[in-house]
């Protein structure tokens, strides 16, 4: 069914204006897939915060041209599913790949963090960021490290002095 040219344009926005507050998107191929293995991962991508969309390849292009994700336009080809990573940088990513383990039909072709293409062999490095809960404790863990080892030190002199007292009493 042709799409007008209304629905083209409200296509459009709505994806240009999801690619404006994504962190990262990953792109897809679904050739082959059954109508059950895409409600399985839209679910699954929602479960995980992730904006999952199939959009012609023209009207992509037209909505990521003045976004972050421009540099995606050469890998726009086939059919090919959207997911814009909201929450976590690697958050489509990750989906894409667990899901991948379970269907060989979905095939990455493309990643961008809004530093430019990524290739699918990126998709391991990509899937592996820290999602911002992860990111916080791995700061909040840097940040104690040093404090506990200065509490430690500190209090190792008056124990050091408690364990020769000790050994003393123990002596006569």
């Amino acid at each position: 069914m042709a799409l007008g040219l209304a629905a083209k344009k409200e296509i459009v926005a709505e994806v240009s204006e999801v690619a404006s507050r994504a962190l990262s998107v990953a792109v897809a191929e679904y050739r082959g897939m059954e109508v059950a293995e895409l409600t399985d991962l839209r679910v699954k991508a929602r479960e995980q915060g992730v904006y999952l969309k199939v959009v012609r390849n023209t009207l992509a292009k037209r909505a990521l041209a003045d976004s972050q994700f421009a540099d995606l336009d050469s890998a726009l080809t086939g059919p090919l599913i959207y997911g814009f990573s909201i929450d976590a940088p690697g958050g489509a990513a990750r989906l894409f790949k667990d899901f991948g383990k379970t269907n060989d039909k979905l095939k990455v072709t493309a990643l961008s963090i809004g530093s430019g293409l990524l290739g699918p062999e990126k998709l391991d490095a990509v899937a592996a960021l820290p999602t911002r809960d992860e990111a916080l404790a791995k700061l909040l863990a840097t940040f104690k490290a040093p404090v506990g080892k200065f509490v430690q030190t500190i209090n190792e002199v008056p124990g050091k002095f408690v364990r020769v007292l000790a050994a003393v009493k123990d002596t006569k």
